[in-house]
């Protein structure tokens, strides 16, 4: 009885275990989620469906008027009833009048109103990029700082065998305290670091919950295995703007939308046809009567289109200065493209250095110091000064990490690589 729930105890333990392991979530699978979950992106589906939904609407025609009353009736009643002299004076009149809609100003109306909601479509695209940047720069930051803290849970233990060995030294009279208590205040350091990462971890988390619009404190982890891509040649900066950015391409979706919208006013000129039929009834013995009537709407009349050509050149302007805004950006942003592909180039160089030289060597320095301190040949102070060094170069190249992954990042967010 009691080897069987101890069985079931060992089993619920592994069961427990397993499941409060935290998931781990790629940089691809936050995307997604992102995507998927954003309010804002959501918020311009919605815009362009309701764009689309009304874009509908030009193929209505204008409402049908209907009218009925008197027509041409005497103040005197007594004149509506037919007499001896004759018939009498007076009708009642049913009138209905219908304007016929203009084919060609339905067409334009319509692909004007549809092109409306492919500026929202890149408009949410340039907010994706903005998300998906926002999520790789929390997520790759979470990365080398959780690389920090294998670094100092490392030194902790060189710091903490140095302490417990100076201490036996000490008590031998083989060790000096200067050295000791350096490496003591060392060890309390690198504590309070730990502490320091573990927050700035969770705020990290926080971060990419609110942008998967997730609760804040889901627990997740993230994928430390990072590839240094080969970042766009400076040649091809101006190309990759032109054919990625969300902006740019919602600037050439308004050029192409004040076109189509000056194309409507043009067709609102056009004559437009219409029609006025009316029945009436006379009083007084009067036959029945009708009328017919075809109508014309003439707004291309010099005192009726004057809005309409003040609109039209109003947005050839406003398509003139969406030009020149369209090239300001791709001045501005392809300056700062090859700024930062220099930079980050410059970081990948030193980043490889630090990998195949720095590094190696003072890793190698500390192994002779510490082989050296055993067989005492060398004090704790050049111990430490070696443990120092390899310290300060390790998180050093961390931060030169996070500053190569910062500039990749913001790169990718102007030439919007997803």
């Amino acid at each position: 009885m009691k080897i069987s729930s101890c069985i079931s105890a060992l089993f619920f333990l592994l069961l427990s275990g397993i499941s409060s392991r935290a998931q781990q979530l790629s940089i691809n699978q936050v995307k997604e989620i992102i995507l998927k979950n954003h309010s804002s992106l959501r918020m311009y589906d919605s815009e362009a469906e309701a764009m689309d939904a009304a874009a509908k609407g030009a193929w209505s025609w204008m409402p049908t008027e209907v009218g009925t009353g008197f027509f041409m009736m005497p103040y005197n009643p007594k004149y509506t009833r037919q007499t001896d002299m004759g018939e009498g004076m007076g009708q009642y009149s049913i009138a209905l009048q219908q304007m016929l809609p203009n084919k060609k100003k339905q067409t334009a109306e319509y692909s004007y109103m549809s092109a409306m909601s492919t500026v929202v479509k890149e408009k949410k695209q340039a907010t994706l990029n903005e998300l998906i940047a926002d999520a790789k720069k929390n997520y790759y930051e979470w990365v080398v700082i959780k690389k920090k803290l294998e670094v100092i849970k490392e030194n902790e233990k060189l710091l903490e065998f140095m302490v417990k060995d100076a201490e036996i030294r000490y008590k031998n009279g083989l060790e000096k305290l200067g050295a000791y208590y350096k490496a003591k205040a060392a060890f309390g350091n690198i504590q309070s670091m730990r502490l320091m990462f573990e927050n700035d971890m969770r705020l990290r988390r926080i971060n990419l919950n609110t942008l998967m619009n997730r609760d804040k404190e889901t627990s997740f982890d993230v994928d430390t295995t990072l590839l240094i891509k080969d970042l766009i040649n400076a040649g091809e900066v101006s190309l990759a703007l032109v054919n990625s950015r969300s902006d740019l391409k919602a600037i050439d979706r308004d050029i192409q939308l004040t076109f189509l919208q000056q194309e409507l006013e043009r067709v609102r000129l056009k004559p437009e046809i219409g029609f006025r039929y009316e029945h009436m009834f006379g009083f007084g013995g009067q036959p029945l009567q009708y009328t017919a009537m075809a109508m014309v709407r003439i707004p291309f009349t010099s005192w009726a289109s004057r809005m309409n050509k003040a609109n039209i050149e109003s947005l050839r302007l406003r398509r003139e200065s969406l030009g020149f805004e369209r090239q300001m950006r791709i001045n501005e942003l392809s300056g700062m493209a090859s700024g930062m592909q220099t930079e980050a180039d410059t970081k990948r160089r030193q980043l490889k250095l630090y990998e195949e030289n720095i590094i190696p060597a003072l890793k190698n320095n500390y192994k002779v110091m510490q082989l050296g301190y055993g067989q005492n040949t060398e004090e704790l102070f050049e111990l430490y000064d070696a443990w120092e060094s390899l310290n300060m170069t390790q998180l050093e190249y961390l931060d030169q990490l996070q500053q190569f992954l910062t500039l990749r990042v913001e790169l990718e967010r102007i030439l919007e690589i997803k």
